[in-house]
């Protein structure tokens, strides 16, 4: 619910926190898990302007996992703790704060599981009409079901690693012979990351009117995607070693009381459409506004250049019919479980969320301001994602980045 702390008046002792354009005023107040300089223990965190916030020393909150773990009010009420906090300078508090340039930025915690989803109806429509062109581009399920795939949680990284070139077996047609060799077609997909909070019970679904009290918070996700070994392996049973090599996450959980002046009703669905089961009924205002950019910079650039810019709420299934569909079946869902939330696209060219949509399978190359082109990522490219809510009379809030660098495969015999 709006409460104090997301008065748009608010200040903070912590100046850079003020700064109009910062991600991380005092009404965001995600949590991140870090490491001071010259230590090897890591520490709960809440980033605050250009500052990390040590909840250990300064509230003693010691593990961003056990947060997570709490259910809803008590969420809401540490966040008051906190932004109290922030708000009314105590002797010594400058003490608990860890310039974000010198810490080490970890996951914000282990993730035990990882699912990821294809919830955008513009995403999925686009890439059936590229790989069906004479059928209809949805199969008959999607407007029915929260399409998913059980993803790598092992495989998940935080901002800035770099990311290597996977090997995998492709085929120039449908028939084959494929080859083993390193992809030629990798790409990224922007994406939310949805953290899990409280979870269920083996067996005992979570209805769509409770799914967002079992939802923590969220950050930037980058589902890179072997395009080429996807195409060969994703028949009959989807894709496999063409996503789990690598998904890179931003640091920043930003909690959905952060999220609350930006939810809104979802899109209405077109009036051909079913209306949803039952059992994915029930949470009116479960879309959230966010808009999420895709940058780009070849080795050959200074800076980034923007690629693509979407909205989530334009997604066809929300976070909450992810959450019940999920555990429809009563599988338990645990604190720290990470959902992608698939491709996140828009009916326009400029919002496509990946390079397959954009080239349209390289059929339409990108071209950079260098004057090279981009049908697919080469080495050395770096893939920036960006996000950020606004609402009228409340702060912008950021998502801060998610980064990272496409390294050339390994030498193989």
């Amino acid at each position: 619910m709006i409460d104090e702390t997301h008065d748009p008046a608010l200040q903070s002792w912590v100046d850079s926190a003020n700064d109009p354009g910062t991600d991380f005023p005092i009404q965001n107040l995600p949590y991140c898990r870090f490491r001071r300089p010259g230590e090897s223990a890591s520490r709960a965190g809440v980033a605050i302007g250009s500052q990390i916030l040590d909840l250990g020393s300064a509230l003693g909150v010691e593990s961003v996992h056990a947060v997570l773990a709490m259910p809803p009010a008590a969420r809401s009420s540490l966040r008051k703790r906190i932004s109290q906090f922030l708000v009314s300078p105590s002797r010594g508090a400058e003490q608990s704060l860890v310039p974000q340039s010198e810490a080490e930025m970890l996951l914000p915690c282990s993730i035990g599981d990882y699912t990821d989803f294809y919830s955008s109806l513009h995403h999925a429509t686009n890439v059936g009409a590229m790989f069906r062109p004479h059928a209809s581009p949805l199969l008959p399920n999607y407007r029915w079901i929260p399409i998913a795939y059980h993803g790598r949680a092992s495989s998940v990284v935080v901002s800035g690693t770099a990311i290597r070139r996977p090997w995998g077996q492709f085929a120039e047609n449908r028939e084959g012979p494929p080859v083993f060799a390193p992809s030629r077609r990798l790409d990224y997909e922007v994406e939310l990351g949805i953290f899990l909070g409280p979870g269920n019970a083996l067996g005992e679904p979570i209805p769509p009117s409770q799914a967002l009290d079992h939802v923590a918070g969220v950050c930037l996700l980058n589902d890179w995607s072997a395009r080429d070994i996807q195409t060969w392996e994703y028949q009959p049973l989807g894709p496999f070693l063409s996503k789990n090599f690598a998904t890179s996450i931003s640091p920043w959980v930003v909690t959905l009381d952060a999220l609350e002046p930006f939810r809104r009703a979802p899109d209405p669905r077109p009036l051909a459409d079913p209306n949803p089961l039952p059992y994915l009924r029930g949470a009116s205002r479960g879309a959230f506004g966010i808009t999420l950019e895709v940058w780009l910079r070849s080795p050959a650039m200074a800076e980034p250049t923007l690629v693509s810019r979407a909205d989530f709420a334009s997604m066809y299934w929300t976070v909450a019919q992810m959450v019940a569909h999920h555990t429809s079946n009563g599988c338990p869902l645990e604190p720290g479980d990470l959902l992608g939330s698939g491709t996140v696209s828009g009916p326009e060219k400029s919002n496509r969320g990946c390079l397959l949509e954009m080239t349209w399978r390289g059929a339409e190359p990108l071209t950079l301001p260098t004057g090279e082109t981009r049908s697919f990522l080469e080495d050395g490219d770096e893939v920036i994602l960006r996000g950020w809510c606004e609402a009228p009379g409340f702060r912008r809030i950021g998502l801060g980045e998610c980064r990272g660098v496409v390294l050339p495969a390994l030498a193989r015999e």
